[in-house]
């Protein structure tokens, strides 16, 4: 009961603070995603030298780097600085690589490997976050933020878990992945996406009456068919991608021998145990929407 008490004041607190931080300003969400980067990049690489043997990854320089590229990715997606802004970050990375040369490791290859990982597998996803949050208006050229695609990310990954471990606990008997997460069903994540997808089409009706969908002209059509459309696909990206996400994370942890990633968040574990499935999502979410402009 007390464990259950935790878990719940700790997820309420959580969300709280996801949605303010998403749905207030910009450079709050900004702010939010840049400590969420380096936070998860610190309990990345203090799980990589804990647990692989024979590995030593530069945590403060690695956890430097990756959030340095989400500011990147936020300055460029805003409009505020050129691209010649990455060129720092490249710069670090090139340093990564070149100081195994004269560290005299163990196994400087092995370091390399779960250095990239901890960029490509944490901070880049995070970035792209930037590129759903501002949109250039299509007739004015000028940067807005739009919070309604960043939050809708976390609304249906929210949404999915919920469903799936409700449906899942109560009529799950075919396993989705025992190899890697014994407890998930497909059961229970029919029964997530299935409620994602009712959660998209409320969220298309209400974008369709309040005019929220203006924020979107470029994504958008004119009737509301098509916004159901886009909605529910990508709902569906989420759910899949989502699922997907939390599976590399499940897959990451075995390999490491660990059961929770950290101890952050008190009744859900660490940093990457509550984004993993965000990780997967929101790059996942941001092909799917230059897709359907590529095509548009």
């Amino acid at each position: 009961m007390k464990n259950f008490i935790v878990r719940a004041i700790t997820g309420i607190l959580f969300v709280a603070v996801m949605v303010t931080g998403i749905c207030f300003r910009g450079d709050a969400m900004i702010l939010l995603f840049a400590l969420i980067t380096g936070l998860t990049l610190w309990e990345y690489t203090g799980l990589v030298n804990e647990h692989v043997k024979d590995t030593t990854v530069n945590r403060f320089i690695s956890t430097a780097a990756g959030v340095y590229l989400f500011l990147a990715f936020a300055g460029y997606c805003t409009d505020i600085v050129p691209s010649a802004a990455f060129i720092p970050y490249l710069l670090t990375v090139v340093y990564l690589f070149i100081s195994e040369l004269y560290l005299q490791q163990k196994n400087p290859v092995q370091n390399w490997a779960y250095t990239m990982l901890g960029q490509m597998y944490v901070a880049l996803p995070f970035s792209t976050i930037n590129v759903l949050a501002f949109q250039a208006d299509p007739t004015t050229g000028q940067v807005a933020y739009n919070w309604l695609l960043p939050m809708s990310i976390f609304i249906f990954l929210w949404t999915n878990d919920t469903g799936a471990y409700c449906v899942g606990s109560l009529f799950g008997k075919h396993r989705l992945f025992p190899r890697i997460s014994p407890k998930k069903s497909w059961e229970g994540s029919i029964g997530g996406a299935v409620l994602v997808l009712i959660v998209a089409a409320l969220i298309s009706h209400f974008t369709t009456e309040n005019g929220t969908a203006q924020m979107l002209p470029s994504l958008f059509g004119e009737g509301s068919g098509e916004r159901l459309l886009f909605w529910l696909g990508l709902a569906l990206i989420v759910v899949i991608f989502g699922t997907w996400g939390d599976l590399v994370e499940s897959l990451f942890k075995r390999t490491l021998g660990i059961k929770d990633s950290g101890n952050i968040l008190p009744g859900h574990g660490g940093m990457l145990d509550r984004f993993d499935s965000s990780l997967m999502a929101i790059p996942a979410a941001v092909i799917y929407i230059y897709t359907l402009q590529f095509l548009g």
